[in-house]
């Protein structure tokens, strides 16, 4: 039964992440941390790494301290929540920085549905330039539009 409460905390991790994702792109990236996002928009920084990339550390430090909360204080439900952060961080970096923006060579002929409704959406998220003009903040569920042909 534990292990059923484990697994339901760690999947409900997940899917919250995607929420916390967009409302952090849309209200955070795309507000008063603008600083840190813009050179992901631009392009014009000349370097593989982006200032956006702190973004990703953000929510590594948060897993690391669930993890250390389960470890050293005992709290169980650290290591399911980390878990489940963790997961996503993979999750995000394997769809937005390998499959989307080819930061690695892989993935490349990724062609179905789904594939295409992501990068539909993600192309429309860029063509802004400017930190107000921004749509589709989520990453992994984008609207439904983007799937039609």
């Amino acid at each position: 039964m534990q292990a059923l409460l484990w697994i339901a905390v760690f999947v409900i991790t997940f899917l919250v992440m995607e929420f916390l994702a967009w409302a952090t792109h849309k209200y955070v990236m795309h507000g008063f941390l603008w600083v840190l996002h813009r050179d992901h928009h631009h392009k014009d920084h000349g370097s593989w790494w982006e200032r956006n990339d702190f973004f990703f550390i953000f929510y590594a430090l948060v897993s690391i301290g669930c993890f250390l909360l389960w470890q050293y204080e005992n709290v169980w439900i650290g290591l399911p929540i980390g878990l489940g952060i963790f997961a996503y961080g993979i999750t995000y970096f394997m769809v937005h920085d390998i499959f989307i923006h080819q930061r690695f060579k892989l993935f490349r002929n990724a062609n179905n549905w789904y594939a295409k409704g992501i990068r539909r959406a993600h192309k429309i998220h860029h063509k802004h330039l400017g930190k107000d003009e921004g749509e589709c903040f989520g990453m992994l569920v984008p609207p439904l539009k983007y799937f039609k042909k």
